[in-house]
């Protein structure tokens, strides 16, 4: 079996036939979810499982995903390159491509915000909470990002290119609910 790294964390390991990487996360309480990402088995388990417990359900992730026809892909919003792939599409559509990040990527999650921008380098990281939402909802997000490469501030000129995603305020909306819900406190504004 491969060696795991522990709380909070990720680690890859190798085996013969693929990689494991194993994240683990505050967030998640009971359930535990896998797919492949290319050669290496991602495997989601909460933060407080036992090591006993983590080599349980890695061994019967690997031997479920293992059947044939079950090496499905992961889903789109789980790779830094999709994100990145979109983040032109929206420029393009939505900011006369006059926008285009050097680079996009999932970052754990944030304590008080959904993303951030550095205009400088022109990188966004974009928190991994988001990747459950709908995709409409972190279109939004990006677009919102993007803006900050033209407008660092949120004055009227940032939020006339933001306004520009015409699901703005349906998605501010969404992400304020969902941050009330979960009592994460995370500020759309910022």
């Amino acid at each position: 079996m491969p060696a795991l790294r522990g709380r909070g964390g990720s680690a890859p390991s190798d085996t013969p036939q693929h990689k494991v990487e194993v994240r683990r996360s505050a967030r998640r309480h009971r359930t535990v979810t896998a797919y492949w990402n290319e050669d290496t088995l991602v495997v989601l388990i909460p933060a407080r499982m036992t090591r006993a417990e983590e080599k349980h359900w890695v061994a019967e992730m690997e031997r479920k995903l293992q059947r044939p026809g079950s090496r499905k892909a992961p889903p789109l919003k789980a790779s830094d390159e999709a994100l990145l792939a979109r983040c032109a599409l929206l420029a393009g559509k939505y900011l006369r491509s006059k926008a285009l990040p050097a680079s996009v990527r999932w970052v754990p999650p944030m304590r008080t915000r959904w993303a951030s921008c550095t205009p400088v380098d022109a990188t966004i990281r974009v928190s991994e909470r988001l990747q459950q939402v709908p995709s409409w909802v972190l279109d939004y997000v990006l677009v919102h990002e993007l803006a900050h490469l033209r407008e660092p501030g949120h004055d009227a000129a940032f939020w006339e290119l933001v306004n520009r995603y015409p699901k703005t305020e349906r998605a501010i909306g969404y992400l304020e609910g969902l941050s009330a819900a979960a009592g994460w406190g995370i500020s759309v504004e910022e």
